[in-house]
């Protein structure tokens, strides 16, 4: 079969972005023909037997998805009939997904979405954005979430339960394991305190601003690191500065998160919504125990072996919860190793199709 991944791929960072990169292998090792349209980057390439193409979008808030909505539109139009493409799997519902369905359903081929979060639980809050996911969801022959609370809100909007399947995320064990290296040499930690890690992007969803909270209350001296970028970097870095909360390092946006994570001593999410985050399974397959708050799909890959789970927006439950794992090495110890354990679960990924 030649299957067609639309949406993020590398060298695009995220949790998507991993995610279709496992697809693709998956779909590679099953025999398949794999191409891929994603959005533009100066260092997109082929990787190995898969295809990368990109449509062309500018980098600006409010123009990016109507620009790559329409220029991948003729561009995966055009694929489908050069690579002669039998599905087309697209990674969130607006744009990709709506690119896709019409397009299979006026070429004939059939088609798969993947609702990784924040299309169903922020974009389908605005009426007119709800009305598309539905009519993408309806027109979609295979509807895949990553979590069962996403699985509800499919389901509660009419679809057909039974083209619905719950498809985790998956990470690759091997790349992700607790294998202590040094830390690239850009990053400037003090060897003689505990880290805790943060690894995501920084926006409001992520809940940054408690982890800093909570920072400030934590009775452990540590080290805080903040792995990621985004728009709300300006407003952390200040807030840093003017609680001055010590010993805080803003890294931006890495691509070798693999060799940093082995180095941290907990890692934590504290997020106000989540749809399944990867950068969790990353960090467990890595050997660390989580603190993470009770949020999506955070509980269906979380258990009390591996880590803790808090209320959002707590910062003191946070920095407690913290506390308790920094404070007990046994303890640490012991829910790193069954962290690592827990990840093997997600060392493959479902594919229904």
């Amino acid at each position: 079969m030649r299957v067609c991944i639309l949406g993020q791929y590398p060298p695009h960072i995220g949790g998507v972005s991993s995610h279709t990169y496992l697809l693709s292998q998956e779909l590679v090792k099953r025999g398949d023909e794999v191409y891929v349209l994603t959005y533009p980057h100066p260092d997109v390439k082929d990787l190995g037997p898969v295809k990368v193409e990109t449509a062309p979008a500018p980098n600006i808030k409010g123009l990016r998805g109507l620009f790559f909505f329409v220029s991948a539109f003729f561009k995966l139009r055009s694929m489908i009939r050069r690579y002669q493409i039998d599905l087309i799997h697209a990674h969130f519902l607006l744009p990709p997904g709506l690119i896709g369905v019409y397009l299979g359903s006026w070429m004939g081929k059939e088609t798969a979405v993947t609702a990784h979060g924040s299309d169903l639980m922020i974009q389908a809050n605005n009426p007119l954005l709800q009305r598309l996911i539905r009519s993408v969801l309806k027109k979609a022959d295979y509807v895949m979430v990553v979590n069962n609370d996403l699985k509800d809100k499919v389901l509660k909007m009419g679809i057909n339960p039974e083209k619905v399947y719950v498809t985790p995320n998956a990470i690759d064990t091997e790349r992700f394991n607790p294998q202590k290296t040094e830390l690239p040499p850009d990053i400037k930690m003090r060897s003689d305190k505990p880290t805790v890690l943060f690894v995501g992007n920084l926006v409001y969803q992520k809940g940054v601003k408690y982890l800093l909270e909570a920072k400030k209350l934590m009775k452990t001296d540590v080290e805080l690191l903040i792995v990621g970028d985004g728009p709300l970097r300006s407003e952390l870095e200040k807030k840093v500065e003017d609680d001055k909360i010590s010993d805080v390092v803003f890294t931006g946006a890495r691509r070798d998160v693999e060799d940093i994570m082995p180095s941290a001593s907990v890692f934590v999410l504290p997020s106000i919504s989540e749809g399944f985050p990867i950068t969790i399974l990353e960090a467990m397959a890595s050997g660390l125990p989580v603190v993470a708050t009770s949020v999506g799909g955070i509980g269906e890959v979380m258990n009390d072996m591996v880590g803790s789970m808090v209320k959002p927006a707590e910062p003191l439950k946070l920095a407690r919860a913290l506390d308790e794992i920094l404070q007990n090495e046994e303890l640490r110890q012991e829910k790193g190793v069954a962290a690592r354990e827990h990840s093997r679960k997600y060392s493959t990924l479902k594919i229904p199709y």
